[in-house]
C-alpha cells in the first residue's frame, strides 16, 4: 500500500533533505486537510513525523497532534524522538495507532523489546536507516544519521524478531529526499530474507516509476512524501498505479 507521509515542524509541512535541519522546505499546507485529502484518494495509513519532538522531546507537538490524529479517519503511523515508553504512551493516547521508534531501538534494544512486549508488536514500528558501504554491508545509522551504529540491519532484526517484531520502515540513507527511486534490490533481499516482517520502503520516490518498480519486490507499503507535496503526481494516480 502506499503510506503518504508528511513531516511537521511547529505544525508547518516541511521537508528534510537527507535529514538535515539546516535544508528545510517549508509546504503552505494545512497538515489535517493535506491528510483529509490524502485518505479521500484512498489511503487507510498515513505516516506523520515530529521534527520539532525528534529534536527536543520536551517540545513534542503532542496538543497538535492529538486533534490532527483526531481529524482523519485514517490510521497513522508516528514517529520523531521516541526515547522514553512514557513517548510510547503519550501517542498511543494521542490516537496513533502505531509508534515509529528509530534510534533508540539501535542504542537501546532491550529497552524497546520490553515495550514490544508490552505493548504489542503490532503498535510498534522500527524505523531502520541504513548506509550500505562498499562491500556491501548495510550498517544502520542513528542521531539523525549523524552516527554509524556499527551494527548490521540484519543483527538488529534477527534480535527483534524474538518479542514478534512485525513492522520495519527501512530508508536507504543516500536515496532519502532525492527523488531518484528506492533501493529496489536491498528490499527485494530484506524481504526473501525475513518473510515474517513487513517492510515499508522509505526515500527516493519520485515518479510512478518508482512506485512500480516497488510493486514486484515484497514491501508492505511505500512512503511518499516529498513527491506528493511537490505535485510529481497526485495521491490518486500513486494508489491507481500500486493497485495496477
Amino acid at each position: 500500500m502506499i503510506i503518504p507521509a508528511l513531516d511537521l515542524i511547529e505544525g508547518q509541512v516541511v521537508r528534510l533533505f537527507q535529514g538535515d535541519y539546516g535544508k528545510v522546505t517549508e509546504y503552505k499546507v494545512d497538515p489535517a486537510e493535506q491528510f483529509n485529502l490524502y485518505h479521500k484518494a484512498g489511503a487507510n495509513w498515513l505516516h506523520l513525523v515530529d521534527l520539532t519532538g525528534a529534536k527536543d522531546t520536551s517540545a513534542r507537538q503532542l496538543d497538535l497532534i492529538s486533534q490532527l490524529l483526531a481529524s482523519t479517519p485514517a490510521n497513522i503511523q508516528i514517529g520523531g524522538g521516541v526515547r522514553t515508553e512514557q513517548d510510547v504512551a503519550d501517542l498511543l493516547n494521542a490516537g496513533a495507532q502505531r509508534v515509529v521508534i528509530g534510534s533508540t531501538a539501535v542504542k537501546q534494544p532491550e529497552l524497546v523489546k520490553g515495550w514490544m512486549e508490552k505493548y504489542g508488536p503490532e503498535h510498534i514500528v522500527l524505523a531502520l536507516d541504513i548506509n550500505i558501504d562498499a562491500d556491501g554491508k548495510r550498517n544502520v545509522a542513528v542521531s539523525g544519521w549523524q552516527e554509524d551504529s556499527g551494527v548490521t540491519i540484519e543483527a538488529l532484526l534477527d534480535d527483534f524478531l524474538t518479542v514478534g517484531l512485525k513492522h520495519v520502515l527501512c530508508t536507504d540513507i543516500s536515496r532519502d529526499g532525492t527523488l531518484e527511486g528506492s533501493n529496489v534490490e536491498l528490499y527485494q533481499d530484506l524481504c526473501a530474507q525475513y518473510p515474517q516482517v513487513q517492510f515499508q520502503s522509505s526515500g527516493g520516490i519520485g515518479s510512478l516509476d518508482d512506485i512500480a518498480a516497488l510493486k514486484g519486490s515484497g514491501v508492505a507499503g511505500v512512503i511518499v512524501g516529498r513527491a506528493l507535496l511537490d505535485g510529481k503526481f497526485t495521491a490518486e494516480q500513486a494508489f491507481a498505479c500500486w493497485a495496477e
